[in-house]
């Protein structure tokens, strides 16, 4: 989860800065790695003691919901990284602790404590820093329309990030019970397959798959470039949204947002270093609140 996340969000911006523009391939690539996931799920049926979990018609609708709010979710972010650099994009989707924490509380009634809702308030005010210091590290060939929405994508997506992460945990709790490791890779592979479902009808609509073939052709370092980037995002994508479906069936919905919301710092300074994205006082000020807001929040769950 602290390795695959960062990497995807890197590659989603190489996808953007050397020529890619389809919001809608990025968020299918996303989700075009299920079959991975089925791959580690298979061999567990047939040379383990594990059968399939029985699908009844709760479960299978659970699944569709998920995976049409993974294919929106999916698609959030990617309008977001179209148009904000990768470290400010990740600062933003830092949010997405809140409301895994208030979608946990609510809704499976996960405990927070004084330190938990202090870090929610440090975040929400590291969050309103970076919007004080939006024209620092704007694209010159985005406008502020642009930047705006980029930032709103951002913060719904961190929204709908959180809300997934808790109906997620609702599900192993109330339809498929903690009964083993495979129940993790079973609602991924379905929820996946779904989000590809579809992400690939709105891909379809969009008309993206032809425009693919000119993609390739006018991305910077040619056709297999392109194609690298696109694959690696497939499978870097899946092992961290599997890595956090794992966090939720061994932990909480509090936990997987506390380790989502630890990538922030990773994928904002591999950003700075890796794709030159600017850096200003502001940002390093977020930076650092954001960091204390999870140091606090740590703190908490520790104390609880």
């Amino acid at each position: 989860m602290l390795v695959a996340f960062p990497a995807s969000s890197l590659l989603t911006r190489v996808y953007y800065s050397n020529g890619g523009a389809s919001k809608w391939i990025i968020s299918w690539v996303a989700v075009a790695g299920w079959p991975l996931t089925a791959l580690i799920l298979l061999p567990s049926y047939f040379f383990g003691d594990s059968s399939p979990t029985p699908l009844t018609f709760k479960l299978l609708l659970s699944y569709i919901v998920l995976g049409f709010l993974s294919a929106a979710d999916n698609l959030m972010y990617a309008y977001a990284y179209a148009y904000l650099p990768a470290s400010t994009a990740a600062l933003l989707a830092s949010s997405s602790l809140v409301f895994s924490a208030l979608c946990g509380y609510f809704l499976v009634h996960n405990k927070l404590n004084a330190s938990m809702v202090n870090a929610i308030v440090i975040i929400t005010a590291a969050m309103a820093i970076i919007a004080l210091d939006s024209d620092s590290d704007k694209y010159d060939y985005v406008t502020d329309h642009q930047y705006i929405m980029g930032f709103i994508w951002d913060i719904l997506g961190s929204a709908l990030h959180g809300l997934i992460f808790a109906l997620s945990e609702l599900v192993f709790i109330k339809l498929m019970g903690r009964r083993s490791f495979h129940v993790v890779l079973e609602q991924q592979v379905m929820v996946s397959f779904f989000g590809f479902v579809f992400t690939t009808i709105g891909v379809i609509l969009n008309n993206d798959f032809e425009g693919m073939a000119s993609e390739a052709r006018s991305f910077k370092g040619g056709r297999s470039s392109y194609i690298l980037v696109l694959v690696w995002s497939a499978i870097t994508f899946q092992l961290g949204v599997l890595g956090g479906t794992a966090v939720l069936y061994l932990a909480s919905t509090v936990m997987a947002g506390v380790l989502n919301a630890i990538r922030v710092p990773i994928t904002a300074v591999a950003a700075v270093i890796l794709l030159h994205d600017p850096m200003s006082g502001f940002k390093i000020l977020s930076l650092l609140i954001t960091f204390w807001g999870f140091t606090s929040y740590i703190y908490g769950k520790f104390l609880s």
